[in-house]
C-alpha cells in the first residue's frame, strides 16, 4: 500500500452523502442568510430540569470523577430493567441481560465487532439509518438490503434474501419506528418475523430509539414482547430522543444473554463507560417523573400537525408520520425526476429549508427528503411559507 492509497476500512465507507447539502448549508449561513433547518435529527429541546439537577448534585462529588463501569452501573442498569417490566411486560436480568452504552451508534459498532466475522451476511433494512449497515461493513460483514417500501412485502422480501444470500445470513436488523420513512409494526409483526428467524437461525439486532414518539396508535411493542425473542435478539434504546439528551451520549441494550455480553466483553476493551454523573442523571431519567416523555411526545405531534398542514397549504401533499420526529417526504410530482440530493439542494438555495435527501439513506430512500421536526411550530410555519412561494414561482416559470 502506497501512502496515497486509502486505509482498508475506509475503502468500504462511502463519501458521507449529506456533505454536499451540509456545505451548502454552511455557507449560506456564512453569508448571512436564514437557514430553517430540517437536516439532522437533533433534539432541540432543553433536557428536564432534574435530570440536569442530579447531574450537577452528582458531578460535585469527586469520588465521581474516577473511571466509571463500561457495562454500565448497577442503578442504572436496574432502572432500565424496571422500564422494559413497566413499559413491555418484559422482565430482563440487569446483571447478564443488560449492558449501557454510549449511545446507540456505539453501542452498533461495538456488537458488530463483537459477533461478525470478515464474510459474513446480514440483512438491514433500505432505506435506514447510516449505522444499521456501516457497523457491521466496518467489521467486515456484507450487507444484504431489505427493501423497506409500501411497494414491498416485508416478510416475503425477507425469505426472498435468506434464500438466496450467500452464504446464508447470520443476523437481521430491524428498526420500528424506522428512520427514516416513520414506518410502525405491531406485536404480531414481530411474532412472525421472530419465528422466521427461529427456523432460519438468524440473529435479531432491534433498534427501539424512538419507543416514545409515538402519535397514532398504540404505543410500539419491544420485540423482545415476541414468544422466543430472547432466545435470538438484543435491542438498542436510547435516552437521546425519550429525555431530549441527545448530546449526553447514553442508551442501552437488553435481550439475549449471550449477545449482550458479547457486547460487554468487547466494550470492556475499548471504555470506562460513560462518565458516572452522567449515568446517574440517566438513572434518574428512567426512575424520575415521566411528565416530560409525553410533553416531548406532544411537541413533536404538533410540530408533525404544523408541517403537514402547513405543505398541504404550500400544494405539497405528504403523508402525517405516525411515529418518530421525522416526516418522509415524497417529492413533489413534477420534481420526481430530479432526485433528492439535487431537489434538497434546490429547496435549501430557493427556499432556505435543509432537508436530508433520501438517497442518504440508501437507493430505496431515493425520491424522499427526510424532514426533522427540530424546529419551533413559528420557523416550521415560515418554512412552509418559503416553500409555499418557490413552489408557486417555480409554477409560473414553468
Amino acid at each position: 500500500m502506497t501512502h496515497a492509497e486509502p486505509f482498508y476500512r475506509l475503502k468500504r465507507l462511502p463519501p458521507y452523502l449529506f456533505a454536499e447539502v451540509n456545505a451548502m448549508k454552511h455557507r449560506a449561513r456564512a453569508a448571512g442568510e436564514d437557514i430553517i433547518d430540517f437536516g439532522m435529527g437533533n433534539p432541540d429541546s432543553a433536557t428536564p430540569d432534574h435530570i440536569v439537577d442530579k447531574l450537577v448534585e452528582t458531578v460535585r462529588n469527586p469520588r465521581t470523577h474516577r473511571y466509571s463501569t463500561s457495562r454500565g452501573i448497577p442503578g442504572l442498569r436496574r432502572a432500565i430493567a424496571a422500564y422494559y417490566e413497566r413499559r413491555h411486560n418484559v422482565t430482563v436480568d440487569p446483571e447478564r441481560e443488560v449492558v449501557v452504552n454510549l449511545g446507540s451508534k456505539e453501542g452498533f459498532v461495538n456488537l458488530a465487532q463483537a459477533i461478525v466475522a470478515p464474510g459474513d451476511m446480514i440483512i438491514a433494512p433500505n432505506p435506514t439509518y447510516p449505522i444499521h449497515s456501516y457497523a457491521f461493513i466496518i467489521a467486515g460483514a456484507s450487507i444484504r438490503h431489505l427493501p423497506l417500501t409500501p411497494a414491498h412485502d416485508y416478510l416475503r422480501e425477507l425469505d426472498r434474501a435468506v434464500r438466496h444470500s450467500v452464504p446464508p445470513p447470520t443476523a437481521l436488523i430491524l428498526n420500528f419506528p424506522s428512520n427514516p420513512t416513520a414506518q410502525v409494526v405491531d406485536l404480531d409483526f414481530y411474532r412472525e418475523v421472530v419465528d422466521f428467524c427461529r427456523r432460519n437461525d438468524l440473529l435479531i439486532v432491534s433498534d427501539l430509539a424512538y419507543a416514545e414518539i409515538y402519535f397514532d396508535g398504540d404505543p410500539p411493542p419491544s420485540i423482545l414482547e415476541a414468544p422466543g425473542a430472547r432466545d435470538i435478539a438484543i435491542e438498542f434504546q436510547s435516552l437521546s430522543k425519550t429525555y431530549s439528551m441527545p448530546g449526553w451520549r447514553v442508551g442501552f441494550a437488553v435481550g439475549n444473554e449471550r449477545l449482550v455480553q458479547a457486547l460487554a466483553h468487547v466494550k470492556s476493551y475499548v471504555d470506562y463507560g460513560a462518565f458516572t454523573p452522567v449515568q446517574v442523571a440517566a438513572t434518574a431519567a428512567l426512575n424520575g417523573p415521566q411528565d416530560c416523555v409525553a410533553e416531548f411526545r406532544e411537541l413533536y405531534r404538533r410540530r408533525r400537525d404544523v408541517l403537514v398542514e402547513g405543505l398541504a397549504a404550500a400544494g405539497w401533499d405528504v403523508p402525517s408520520p405516525p411515529a418518530t420526529m421525522f416526516a418522509w417526504v415524497p417529492l413533489p410530482p413534477r420534481f420526481a425526476n430530479m432526485g433528492s440530493m439535487e431537489f434538497a439542494k434546490l429547496l435549501l438555495g430557493e427556499a432556505k429549508v435543509a432537508v436530508s435527501p433520501g438517497i442518504g439513506f440508501g437507493e430505496y430512500g431515493e425520491g424522499h427528503l427526510r424532514v426533522a421536526l427540530v424546529e419551533n411550530t413559528q420557523r416550521i410555519r415560515q418554512a412552509t411559507r418559503n416553500i409555499k412561494a418557490f413552489l408557486a414561482g417555480d409554477a409560473a416559470a414553468a
